[in-house]
Parts: C-alpha cells; sequence; structure tokens
C-alpha cells in the first residue's frame, strides 16, 4: 500500500515537473519574438539618437573646427589620401534639369568655374541635398551674391549661390529636400541659376562626378575622394565662383591683400597655376576710376581690363573687387 502511494506521488510530481517545463518553454518561446522586438527598437532607437548626433556635429572626425563666418577656412588642413563619401539619401537642389555652365575653366573670362550653374527661375525652391547642418548664410556683393554652405555628415559642403532669398539661419539642422532659399541673380551672376558647389574640407570636387542633374539622380552609392596627401593653398581669404576674393577679404579700406588661390581648381598648366597663385586685388572706393586705380597699383588701364575681363567702358562699383598683378 505504502509503495503504491509512493508511485502515484513520484508520478504525480512527475506530470508537474512536466507541465513547468512546457509552461516555461512556451513563455521563453512568447518572450522570444518580444525580446527581438525590443532589440530592434532599440537599434533603430541608437541609429536615431547617432544619426541627431552627426546633424548636430557633422563629418566631427574629418573637420577640425566650425566656422561660420568664412566659407572656406581650411587653409592649413591635411587631406585625407582617400575618403569615401556616402551619396545615398542625395535630394536635387532644384527639379530644373538643364545645366548651363559646367565645372572647369572658362577660357573667355579666363578664370576658373569651380561649381556647375543649373538653369531656374525666380523664386524657385532650392533644397538641401543632404542632411546637414547650416554652416554660413551671408550675402556677398561681388560673388556668390546671397549664399548657403551647409556641412554633411558625409564629409561633403555644399554652396548654393546667387539666391534671391535665404529660407534658413546659421547652425541650424536640415534635413535632405528641405527648403533653404529661392533662387535668384544676385552678386555677380548674368541671369537667374542656381551656382552649386561640392567641396571636400575646401578641395572642389566637380559636382557633375557626383551627381547627374539630367536624370535627377546620383552617379553611384559612393564617391571615392582621392586627395593629394598635402595641405590645401586656400586659407581663410576665399576665392568665389565669380574668380575674386570674397568682399571681406580687402581688410585694410581698399589696400592690396595678398590671396593665395586654390591650385588644384585652378587650369591644368603649369602656367595657369602660376598666375594664380599670388594675385593681387583692389577694391573699389567711390569715386575711383580705372586711371586712378592703375595709377595707384603702379599698372595700366589695359592690364586691369585684360585682367579682370572687362572693358573700358565697364563701369565700377564701389565694393568690386579688381585683381591687378
Amino acid at each position: 500500500m505504502l509503495n503504491l502511494f509512493i508511485q502515484r506521488t513520484a508520478a504525480t510530481l512527475a506530470f508537474i515537473a512536466c507541465i513547468t517545463s512546457v509552461m516555461g518553454q512556451d513563455m521563453i518561446a512568447r518572450q522570444a519574438p518580444v525580446d527581438k522586438k525590443m532589440r530592434a527598437v532599440d537599434s533603430v532607437e541608437i541609429q536615431r539618437l547617432f544619426h541627431q548626433e552627426n546633424l548636430e556635429n557633422p563629418a566631427a572626425d574629418l573637420y577640425p573646427s566650425w566656422e561660420d563666418d568664412y566659407i572656406n577656412m581650411y587653409g592649413s588642413v591635411q587631406l585625407p589620401s582617400e575618403y569615401k563619401i556616402d551619396l545615398r539619401g542625395f535630394c536635387m537642389p532644384t527639379n530644373n534639369r538643364i545645366v548651363t555652365s559646367n565645372y572647369g575653366y572658362r577660357p573667355r573670362f579666363r578664370r576658373q568655374h569651380k561649381g556647375i550653374d543649373i538653369n531656374a527661375y525666380k523664386g524657385d525652391t532650392i533644397r538641401a541635398a543632404f542632411d546637414g547642418k547650416v554652416r554660413v548664410v551671408t550675402f556677398q556683393r561681388g560673388g556668390y551674391g546671397n549664399v548657403v554652405v551647409i556641412r554633411h555628415p558625409n564629409g561633403l559642403e555644399t554652396i548654393y549661390g546667387h539666391l534671391s532669398k535665404h529660407l534658413t539661419k546659421k547652425d541650424q539642422t536640415v534635413k535632405a529636400g528641405e527648403a533653404i532659399g529661392l533662387a535668384g541673380s544676385t552678386g555677380r551672376s548674368t541671369g537667374t541659376h542656381l551656382h552649386f558647389e561640392t567641396r571636400l574640407l575646401g578641395e572642389y570636387i566637380d559636382p557633375a562626378k557626383l551627381f547627374d542633374f539630367e536624370h535627377q539622380d546620383v552617379t553611384g552609392d559612393f564617391y571615392i575622394f582621392k586627395g593629394r596627401g598635402r595641405g590645401l593653398l586656400l586659407g581663410k581669404h576665399d576665392v568665389n565662383d565669380a574668380g575674386t576674393a570674397e568682399e571681406d577679404v580687402a581688410m585694410a579700406e581698399g589696400e592690396g591683400v595678398e590671396v593665395t588661390y586654390n591650385s588644384s581648381s585652378v587650369a591644368k598648366n603649369t602656367r595657369n597655376r602660376r598666375a594664380a597663385q599670388n594675385t593681387r586685388i583692389h577694391k573699389v572706393r567711390a569715386g575711383e576710376t580705372l586711371g586712378s586705380i592703375a595709377r595707384k597699383r603702379g599698372t595700366t588701364v589695359a592690364k586691369l581690363c585684360r585682367a579682370n575681363g572687362i572693358s573700358t567702358k565697364t563701369t565700377l562699383r564701389v565694393g568690386q573687387i579688381l585683381k591687378y598683378s
């Protein structure tokens, strides 16, 4: 009788243990998808926070500082020998597809065009090319006009020139496709268009190597930038798309200022590079003429005209920058 009781008790305990094990396994099985989902949620949140940090401090591992007064201020920065630029997530800055002026040397003006010009109509919306943070919002009378510079987490800085109106502010984070300005013809411009540049650490990159404007797409998911392993020649005194120095380069009330040009973005031949590396400039004052400037700078009117692609009948503007050697 006792043995029968023991056997029944043992069977009952075994049954309870089996049920408990099965229930535990069922609970684990039910919990597994929840854990997986929670891990996915955590991963998405981590990625979101990481992306937000990149927007607040875009390409912080590449750029040594944040300067919002100068478009190009990387004179002492060493270029990486190679840098992978992620082009995914790109948005065309304008819906217009017609490129009216390509990147490269312009024989007619005897200067380098450091971006591309895209046809646009006054008031057209100009958008950020990538997610990023606005670094410069300013106006240049003799160059870009109303201009916006955005630094992006992928290492690029994009420049949008000749805008009729700014729609963003310094230090503002923006998303790809977000409106940053309206197309116009401000600054040194012969008609309404968007002047668009792409740079890495101040080094100019032909936008056509990155983007296919006709088909409104990128040329690939990534672009490998090949640096030359040395610092840039261009310092704080920037050179804009018009081939003249920024308006604020003439800091000494119009006195001559030595401007060092980025030789990599000048004409390929050695003669043009040497001619561009040490260009002296003069900021036009009220009442000055080509003749008075030529006498002051020890040159001739003919040389001034040739150096600046103008004629003796050109009307000078106060604040205009002229090269004189």
